[in-house]
């Protein structure tokens, strides 16, 4: 019976995803990279022009929000190395 391939989901994904970009990165041109900021640029004007107060409100109240839960992720992050730092010099 022959093998069934496994799909890569989720994480696993998105970090391919994510490598196959800076690859593509490290040999592009001087050029290529100037003319992708540049489409990057446009795109956040385009979207600024077409957007509501509301809109552009609701966009950055959720980037706060995402900065936030990020620093409160990394300051519980270490919070936990100093513990259990703490907690081996504490057994010696």
């Amino acid at each position: 019976m022959p093998k069934r391939k496994r799909r890569i989901t989720g994480d696993a994904a998105s970090r391919r995803e994510a490598i196959r970009k800076r690859e593509r990165r490290v040999v592009e041109t001087e050029e290529e990279r100037s003319s992708r900021l540049s489409t990057m640029a446009q795109r956040g004007q385009d979207r600024g022009a077409e957007e509501t107060e509301d809109q552009r409100n609701s966009r950055l109240s959720a980037m706060l929000q995402h900065a936030r839960e990020r620093r409160l992720m990394l300051l519980k992050d270490k919070i936990t190395i100093r513990y259990k730092l703490f907690i081996q010099l504490e057994l010696f």
